[in-house]
């Protein structure tokens, strides 16, 4: 199937389900990728003291601080900041606005998963030309790789989610637990030991939380998902090492160790805030989420890294994150290019990113500075919980993909992997299931699947 079938295959297979729209309505660029040529100096300096309009599409609050900032540098660009909602919303309205040809913004905010399914149908532009290159070593390795994993530079990185263990040292300390565990082993111990001694779970694993999953997959060294940018795809979500990680989350819920409850709603937000769960397994950007969820416990939680498979060890893996990338479609690219770049490079947007809209950054020098890794966090007991997280940055596979359809991806997880663990079934046996439905759509959609 030639590419302009596949894509009309896409969006006639993907308007049955209703996650799926984020893959329709998407148009290739009229040639802007191909063959660009470098732009000069010169170029950037007309550009940047042309009065100018820019659109931004991003969900980060108040983002405003850092697009000022911007506008105080280029007086003659101004920057219009959009949102348009938060994940289904936002992909919707963007794809719709592509589709449309009108409306679409200059600069948009992208989670790394989704930035296959723009590249698929040539909705971003390659930001190569405009000297993006450059920016690779100003970034730790592995996002980098989220924008760039070929030659094409796709958005710059904005946010990452690299997972460590947020744990409550006073219910552990009850049951005789003096530090968190150093393998997974060490945890199934310990979730017995606090189940049995307190009462509490150790965890909580989201019955529909496909990233948490995901990211537990990334740390295990499994690679399930692969794209080459363009007709050919890897779906490998049953490998004998996902099945491990999978087993061992369904013996800790068979046994009753670990609870399954929706995460992100009122029960689990009780829980959390009530001892029901004694930690949580998350990403850098939940130790802020957790201050103000759990406010009542505050000097009672202490971060660590997420126990390793293998003794000694130090690996992690990543859930969520997102990047600022330019739409082809954009009348002014260059200046467009300037203000993803400006957002997430220039060194004072990007501490204020990090420091008050809190996103973890993937910036090396932000990752380094004292101002940023030397705070110290009254509700983890005074530790250097941003120190902790930096380092853990450092330990995050490099070589790790997304399939161009990912938004399928997640909403046949929920149906198939996430109802498993509400019933507390056969999680390895349930991806299977899981790897056939993946692999049907990608062909059904004119893939070939490797």
């Amino acid at each position: 199937m030639n590419k302009k079938a596949r894509r009309t295959a896409v969006a006639l297979v993907t308007g049955a389900v209703s996650i799926g729209v984020l893959l329709t309505g998407c148009t290739p660029s009229s040639g802007d990728n191909a063959s660009q040529e470098a732009v000069t100096q010169d170029d950037i300096d007309t550009a940047m003291t042309t009065p100018t309009k820019l659109t931004f599409w991003t969900w980060v609050p108040d983002i405003e601080n850092e697009v000022k900032l911007f506008e105080e540098k280029y007086p003659d660009i101004d920057v219009t900041v959009e949102n348009v909602g938060q994940g289904l919303p936002h992909y919707q309205k963007l794809r719709s606005a592509i589709e449309a040809g009108e409306g679409a913004p200059d600069v948009t905010q992208i989670e790394y998963q989704y930035i296959p399914s723009f590249v698929l149908n040539d909705s971003l532009l390659d930001l190569t030309p405009y000297g993006a290159d450059d920016l690779s070593g100003d970034y730790v390795d592995w996002a980098w790789n989220q924008v760039s994993p070929d030659d094409p530079v796709w958005a710059i990185p904005q946010d990452v989610g690299p997972m460590g263990n947020l744990y409550r040292e006073d219910i552990l300390a009850s049951a005789g637990i003096t530090e968190a565990p150093a393998t997974w082993d060490d945890y199934a111990a310990a979730a017995k030991t606090v189940k049995d001694s307190t009462g509490s779970y150790i965890s909580n694993l989201g019955a529909t939380q496909a990233g948490q999953m995901i990211g537990f997959f990334w740390q295990a060294g499994v690679k399930p998902f692969a794209y080459d940018g363009k007709e050919t795809v890897s779906v490998n979500v049953n490998s004998d090492e996902a099945k491990k990680v999978a087993t061992y989350w369904t013996e800790l819920i068979q046994q009753d160790l670990i609870s399954t409850d929706v995460d992100f709603a009122d029960q689990w937000y009780q829980g959390l805030a009530s001892g029901k769960y004694a930690g949580w397994l998350t990403a850098a950007w939940g130790p802020i989420f957790l201050q103000g969820t759990a406010e009542g416990t505050t000097g009672l939680w202490r971060a660590a890294p997420l126990p390793q498979w293998n003794a000694g060890d130090n690996v992690s893996g990543n859930w969520g994150g997102s990047s600022d990338a330019v739409l082809a479609s954009s009348e002014n690219k260059i200046a467009a290019y300037e203000l993803a770049k400006f957002i997430n490079n220039d060194e004072e947007s990007a501490m204020r990113l990090a420091t008050e809209q809190f996103l973890f950054p993937p910036q090396v020098s932000v990752l380094e500075d004292p101002a940023f890794v030397d705070q110290e966090s009254a509700f983890y007991g005074g530790q250097k919980v941003n120190s902790l997280f930096a380092d853990i940055s450092q330990t995050v596979d490099t070589d790790f993909q997304w399939l161009p359809y990912m938004d399928y991806v997640y909403s046949t997880y929920e149906d198939t992997i996430g109802t498993v663990i509400t019933d507390k079934g056969d999680i390895a046996a349930a991806l299977d299931t899981w790897q056939d439905q993946l692999v049907s759509y990608a062909e059904d959609q004119g893939f070939t699947v490797e």
